[in-house]
């Protein structure tokens, strides 16, 4: 199965907004990063809630980002103005490291192709995959592929808010899936690539202004910020890429 590119865009609670990515390190000024926390942009209760398909409280947001298949779905329902595209993220696998050295963004791919993507999940004993949309694409592939039965409870969903990381380096799976920018940095894991371009998954991030902000053009300004040329060094260290 094919998945190039997924348009499923993740900021869930596993699944990370651009939660390590600072405002400002992207040029927002402290006005507006006071609306930013107010608006819960960048805020992990919103992570959570974009979890939970949770919009019920529009009222309290300035600007929001969160996948873009649910920023998708609100500005038909006149929560949210036009969408703008932030950054974009692929996803990698990773493995314990045995060290409590910082992972290192990886210059490659994790397989050479999809078969050795199915080649790695039949044999791994336990296999940790993300809560949000990056974690379902690949629970979809696997079923796609005609493994899920034979991975079964191999398969593990880290908990909200929990990186798979974590469970590496615990030793609670040898084997693991998520965004790139929730892997880089975090100790007792290797990661060793992102996924290959047969079976790619790649998360973009969107924002949008809430129609019901008070502050518009605050919120616009932040987001014109984490959209700007001027942001695209703190994405890539973040191992993001301008989208």
């Amino acid at each position: 199965a094919h998945e190039p590119r997924q348009a499923l865009s993740a900021t869930g609670s596993g699944d990370e907004a651009p939660p390590h990515l600072r405002l400002s390190e992207l040029g927002v000024g402290s006005c507006d990063a006071d609306v930013a926390g107010q608006g819960q942009v960048a805020a992990a209760a919103e992570r959570r809630a974009v979890d939970r398909r949770d919009h019920r409280h529009p009222q309290r947001r300035h600007a929001v980002h969160e996948p873009l298949h649910t920023l998708d779905e609100l500005p038909g329902g006149g929560l949210v103005g036009d969408l703008l595209t932030l950054v974009e993220v692929a996803a990698g696998a990773e493995v314990p490291s045995g060290s409590d050295e910082p992972a290192m963004r990886p210059t490659g791919t994790a397989f050479s192709d999809a078969q050795g993507v199915r080649d790695a999940l039949r044999s791994a004993a336990s296999v940790g995959y993300s809560t949000g949309p990056s974690g379902n694409a690949l629970v979809r592939m696997i079923e796609q592929w005609g493994l899920a039965d034979e991975l079964g409870d191999r398969l593990r969903q880290a908990p909200p808010g929990v990186p798979v990381a974590r469970l590496i380096a615990a030793g609670e799976v040898d084997l693991g899936f998520q965004q790139l920018s929730e892997l880089v940095g975090e100790p007792g894991v290797q990661i060793l690539g992102v996924l290959p371009g047969d079976c790619a998954i790649e998360t973009t991030f969107s924002g949008a202004v809430a129609t019901t902000a008070k502050e518009p053009d605050a919120a616009r300004r932040i987001l014109a910020s984490l959209a700007a040329v001027d942001a695209e060094p703190a994405k890539r260290r973040h191992a993001f890429h301008p989208a």
